[in-house]
């Protein structure tokens, strides 16, 4: 039976659970996750003219421009041919978003909502063990010994950039930037919010959402 390849586009502020719930999206469905960042790396790796181009731009610490981003998404966008996808980290723009409208039709925005405080919360709790990477949570995955690391005893630190301050900063630019992109999918209709404090409460809404629509899909193409 045929089913109808569905395209998606999912945001979330950060430590929303975006990563946890993409990866959920990827296994359960099979949606192919296309990501600018991994793109980018990718074509830098390759050493392709566009790689190039936007290593430039990375070097210095600027914003990869509008336009070469596209070229990047669409470039990956035809690789994936009559596949399903979820877009992860594009649009950020509008300019982003009125461009994709002409590149494909997009099914859905599924948008992460998890309140601010929570994630402030969810990040002060978070100590780094820096030689491994290992990540220990105050409240769930705590160190058998608080403040050390599990394996090897040694102290476990804080990022300066998960200080409750710093993280605060970034939620308020995620919102600034996001703001007129979801404006731009809200007056076509394409959004659905999914509320919550974790992932364990917003990925059973994420997944029913994504069950209904795939079985719609399926109906209309048998």
């Amino acid at each position: 039976m045929l089913s109808k390849i569905f395209r998606a586009v999912i945001l979330g502020a950060p430590a929303s659970g975006k990563g946890t719930i993409s990866k959920r999206i990827v296994d359960k469905f099979g949606f192919v996750h296309i990501s600018p960042g991994d793109i980018l790396r990718l074509n830098e790796l390759n050493g392709t003219e566009l790689g190039k181009k936007a290593k430039t731009y990375i070097d210095q610490g600027i914003l990869v421009p509008d336009d070469l981003v596209i070229k990047l998404v669409s470039g990956r966008i035809n690789e994936v041919g009559n596949k399903s996808y979820m877009l992860d980290g594009f649009p950020r723009t509008v300019v982003q978003a009125r461009k994709l409208n002409t590149i494909d039709n997009i099914d859905a925005v599924l948008n992460l909502d998890v309140p601010h405080e929570v994630i402030i919360d969810r990040v002060r709790g978070r100590w780094i063990h820096l030689p491994s990477g290992r990540v220990y949570n105050i409240g769930f995955n705590e160190p058998k010994v608080p403040g050390k690391d599990d394996l090897t005893g040694e102290k476990l630190v804080q990022r300066d950039d998960d200080q409750p301050e710093v993280v605060a900063k970034r939620l308020q630019v995620y919102e600034e930037m996001m703001k007129p992109v979801l404006e731009f999918y809200k007056q076509h209709n394409l959004v659905t919010n999914f509320k919550g404090n974790t992932t364990a409460e917003i990925w059973p809404q994420v997944e029913k959402f994504l069950q209904d629509k795939t079985k719609t899909a399926v109906a209309h193409c048998a």
